[in-house]
């Protein structure tokens, strides 16, 4: 994705976090493909990191996934958390959905190892309804979009530890989006060197679900 027509939407800090084809993209998804870095203060990014290790510790590391979009990844559904992770949570809900949006009741963590990585992909409509929020955890890693009728049309997300990024209505729908492997790590000309990364990601119900959770295994974010 590197070029001289590469623009970046910037933060009051002057920080770059999102990074796109041109400015009439970066400006039309401005409010659909959102990253809030510095969500989570340390402290918080500890409260959760320690209250899923040891249920992930139980699993293994995977090298496929039931529709091929992971690779070296562990992950589960959590529904049940302490109290402190509970507010933490809270403040994901209000931050990304809006006041008639009716959310999943398990919370889907996603574990990659160093050289983990999600291919491109779009979630099916039938997993999760428009919004889906991710809060990162120990590793910064690069996130990118592509336009799935117009390649030409992409944006990339720095998520860095503690940082949730947001992605509703066009970015979750027309846009496929990838976590890249550690030898493709980069934002601009900045080498993102990828750790072992934790996803913490709350997902909309699905059109037309009224409650429970999907029959079928949560897709990759």
């Amino acid at each position: 994705m590197a070029g001289g027509g590469q623009l970046a939407l910037r933060t009051l800090s002057g920080h770059g976090w999102v990074r796109g084809s041109g400015p009439a993209l970066l400006s039309r998804l401005r409010d659909a493909a959102v990253v809030r870095p510095g969500f989570l203060s340390a402290a918080e990014e500890e409260t959760l990191s320690r209250e899923l290790e040891p249920e992930l510790r139980r699993r293994r590391y995977e090298y496929d996934h039931w529709d091929a979009a992971i690779h070296g990844f562990r992950e589960t559904e959590k529904s049940r958390w302490s109290e402190a992770s509970r507010v933490i949570l809270q403040r994901v809900q209000a931050a990304a959905f809006g006041p008639g949006q009716s959310l999943l009741s398990s919370v889907h963590v996603l574990d990659l190892e160093p050289r983990g990585y999600i291919k491109p992909h779009v979630d099916s409509i039938k997993f999760c309804g428009s919004t889906i929020a991710g809060l990162s955890l120990l590793s910064p890693s690069v996130m990118r979009l592509v336009h799935t009728q117009e390649p030409g049309e992409w944006l990339e997300l720095l998520l860095e530890p503690g940082s949730l990024y947001i992605l509703r209505d066009s970015a979750r729908y027309d846009f496929s989006h990838e976590i890249l492997r550690d030898e493709e790590s980069f934002f601009g000309e900045r080498r993102i060197p990828r750790g072992r990364r934790i996803s913490v990601i709350c997902r909309s119900l699905p059109e037309g679900m009224g409650s429970g959770e999907p029959r079928q295994p949560p897709p990759a974010c």
